[in-house]
């Protein structure tokens, strides 16, 4: 096992005693390595050359003082951690250094247990905050417009004017049929903007709730509030503070509680259910639904007012059928997804396959075409996914469209030639004569259809 480079601690101060003290102190623990500096300038011109994981830095020092070094280091790069050491008279300045980003300060003379224990605890905090700037670029990349396939002109459209709402506060509604992918748009808008991607992304689904736990789960309970509360619950609107709550299927959602969302809209404020205290939150709402609301509002069934409150950006997202030049590059992304889940090498799709996932108008759009592949998947013994693999569905309806296409009733035979070969073939693993005597035919025809058609055999 490769060991793990020591984490690198820069040690500045004027006093060449008190660096060699603290250095010896930092040594005797074997996990670091240390370097020293004897004035700002020098750390400031160390820190050009690398970059450490965390500075020691004295605050009363001639040239260049340690507050002023903090300020440069923080302006070359914010996440190095500082902690700052001062004597007894200069507290009030080692205060002001942690208003100016330092981690933490000690006091001279201070133990040694205290030295240790203080740059553990602010390295572990460095590499807590690495990891999760990390994450969060990693959501970023993954919520990227480039990395959402897209590249039909329905699509493209989509992202263009999502780009220009992202770092805007107004309410957008995504609408669309299930499974097109409403909130991965809702969440590319959240990772992307400025002043609340590095905030939560808090999503509720409006109809998997009946309304008497939905209010609670928007908006939390205090303690009483109703059989069963036993202690306060914080809501998904708290939750949120900051950042974004995403209600998707806000179409199902009842009067009575689009009523209380409407004034939470309006005043930014509300009161838990059984409460009296107001609680006031700076929140973006991105909402979704597959319902044509303008019919609901004509039937009463949605305010017309929280409509307009909740839709100042709409979002029209296309079915799959009307952007099918995206499924060869969805079905590969798919293709990748669940070989790494079910260890897996499955390389593409057949000609046949591909032909009926085309010729499929896949009414439960991404999500379905996801759920076919995943099954293909596991159900695949080959190199490749075959028609064979895919849901009956698939097939049925994919192979009906195909034989519409033909103009000639010589064209439709033939394509169910090929399909009732191929299947044959299948089922006998490629086997001539095996496939013969299952179709009733002699093994030189099963030879010339198959080689006519391209198709994969054994002699015996």
């Amino acid at each position: 096992m490769q060991n793990l480079p020591k984490p690198i601690i820069l040690v500045v101060d004027d006093d060449k005693n008190i660096g060699k003290m603290i250095e010896a102190s930092l040594r005797k623990e074997g996990k670091y390595e240390i370097r020293t500096a004897l004035s700002g300038e020098a750390c400031l011109n160390s820190l050009k050359e690398s970059i450490p994981d965390l500075v020691l830095l004295d605050i009363q020092m001639p040239g260049i003082d340690g507050l002023e070094t903090l300020k440069q280091i923080k302006q070359m790069d914010s996440r190095i951690p500082v902690i700052m050491m001062t004597a007894h008279g200069t507290i009030e300045r080692a205060v002001q250094s942690m208003k100016l980003g330092a981690y933490d300060f000690l006091t001279k003379p201070f133990q040694r247990d205290r030295l240790i224990v203080t740059v553990n605890n602010a390295l572990l905090n460095s590499s807590l905050r690495k990891e999760v700037d990390e994450l969060r670029s990693e959501l970023k990349n993954k919520y990227a417009f480039e990395n959402i396939i897209g590249q039909c002109g329905g699509m493209q459209d989509v992202f263009k004017t999502v780009e220009k709402v992202v770092d805007s506060n107004v309410t957008v509604l995504i609408q669309g049929e299930s499974g097109t992918g409403k909130e991965l748009i809702a969440r590319a808008i959240h990772h992307h903007s400025s002043s609340r991607s590095a905030k939560p992304f808090v999503a509720v689904n409006c109809s998997a709730l009946p309304e008497s736990l939905l209010e609670s789960e928007l908006f939390g309970h205090e303690k009483g509030a109703f059989t069963g509360a036993t202690t306060r619950r914080i809501g998904k609107f708290e939750q949120a503070n900051g950042g974004t709550i995403f209600l998707d299927e806000i179409g199902l959602m009842s009067p009575a509680t689009q009523s209380k969302l409407l004034r939470v809209l309006q005043e930014r404020e509300f009161e838990r259910v059984g409460g009296n205290e107001l609680v006031k939150v700076e929140v973006r709402v991105i909402s979704a639904t597959n319902k044509d609301i303008e019919e609901a509002m004509k039937n009463d069934e949605f305010r017309e007012d929280l409509y307009y409150r909740i839709s100042v950006f709409p979002i029209k997202l296309p079915p799959l059928r009307e952007r099918k030049e995206d499924i060869p590059a969805l079905i590969a992304h798919f293709i990748r997804k669940y070989n790494l889940q079910e260890n897996k090498k499955i390389e593409g799709v057949s000609a046949d396959g591909l032909e009926l996932m085309m010729a499929y108008n896949w009414p439960g759009n991404v999500r379905e075409l996801e759920n076919a592949i995943e099954r293909a998947v596991v159900l695949s013994n080959g190199p490749e996914i075959v028609a064979n693999d895919l849901p009956a569905a698939v097939r049925a309806l994919g192979e009906k469209r195909i034989y519409e296409s033909d103009k000639t009733l010589a064209g439709w035979i033939e394509k169910l030639e090929e399909q009732a070969l191929r299947q044959a073939l299948l089922e006998c693993e490629g086997n001539i004569s095996k496939t013969a005597k299952k179709l009733g035919i002699g093994r030189a025809t099963i030879y010339r259809k198959a080689k006519k058609y391209g198709l994969p055999m054994v002699k015996n």
